[in-house]
């Protein structure tokens, strides 16, 4: 079975463990990690690819120190490595040229203000990782119960 990532990112450790509570269903079939740092992530899908292993997600934080959010996401848009890796920006703080800017620069699927609904934030890292997982070129069948089951019967036909 192939290793598929989610990766959170927030320098708050209180957010970072309210994401990872809220993704948690997903974790009986992906690897959901978390960094404080956009550096942190970097280097940890680095490792992750050097392993053959996928990075399916990354939902980010925006304010961060050193570098941004959207600094971070823009760089994993630019490797070709991951291509097919989704990106979520999660922030409270962000100003509309900010949004602009993550659209346009780190192509983000998803945006959401702090505080997020947890049920919405879960339902959309559910279908962007099936999305994942079907351009990737994954085997859909060996995520039983865990994929978006709309986005799996239209993919398939």
């Amino acid at each position: 079975m192939e290793k598929v990532n989610i990766i959170c990112v927030d320098d708050q450790r209180e957010v970072l463990s309210a994401v990872l509570k809220d993704l948690s269903p997903l974790a009986t079939a992906f690897h959901i990690e978390d960094c404080e740092s956009a550096d942190e992530a970097l280097e940890l899908i680095d490792e992750l690819d050097a392993e053959g292993e996928h990075v399916a997600l990354i939902i980010s934080d925006h304010v961060m120190p050193e570098k941004t959010g959207v600094e971070l996401l823009t760089e994993v848009s630019l490797d070709p490595r991951f291509r097919f890796t989704r990106k979520v920006l999660l922030t409270g703080q962000a100003t509309h040229a900010d949004t602009i800017e993550a659209i346009n620069s780190a192509s983000i699927e998803r945006y959401f203000e702090k505080p997020w609904d947890a049920e919405a934030l879960l339902s959309s890292a559910k279908r962007l990782v099936t999305q994942y997982v079907f351009d990737a070129g994954l085997d859909y069948r060996e995520f039983p119960d865990v994929l978006d089951t709309q986005v799996v019967l239209d993919r398939l036909k």
